[in-house]
């Protein structure tokens, strides 16, 4: 689920709370080397997958090249964004480390909130990273992964 009920309320008095936090997240890989090959890419995507899981936080789509990623998520409050990334990208390389030659992620990340209106379209831009790229059809709004990136 992309939203959810915070907290147990009951003995502890912890108040119960609605969240529905959705995000739109790129990272790139290191120097932007094209190191998320196709046989590699389905690695990434299961242990993205089983981390996000783990974590609480519901992904919606899921969509990159060979040198950067785009996630769609709604990410629970009792977790911040950049503990989500840091949990995810470590997780993600430390498995590719361990079956292929040596891949890691570049420092930083691009986080965007997102609302209910807009969801559908950066799910099918995320879901269509490949073909955007190879027809020269960017937008600009969603590319960006870190403060260097020209607005």
């Amino acid at each position: 689920m992309a939203h959810g009920v915070l907290g147990v309320g009951g003995t502890e008095g912890f108040p119960t709370a609605y969240w529905r936090l959705l995000y739109h997240l790129v990272w790139a890989t290191y120097e932007r080397q094209p190191l998320l090959t196709a046989d590699r890419e389905p690695l990434v995507y299961r242990i993205l997958g089983g981390k996000a899981s783990e974590l609480g936080v519901f992904i919606h789509a899921l969509g990159n090249t060979t040198d950067h990623i785009h996630l769609v998520a709604g990410i629970p409050p009792k977790l911040a964004v950049s503990e989500c990334l840091g949990q995810l990208k470590g997780a993600s390389s430390h498995a590719v480390n361990r079956r292929a030659a040596p891949f890691r992620w570049q420092e930083g990340y691009g986080a965007l909130t997102l609302c209910d209106e807009i969801l559908p379209t950066v799910i099918a831009y995320v879901r269509n990273q490949k073909q955007h790229h190879d027809q020269g059809a960017l937008d600009t709004r969603f590319e960006r992964d870190t403060c260097d990136d020209p607005p």
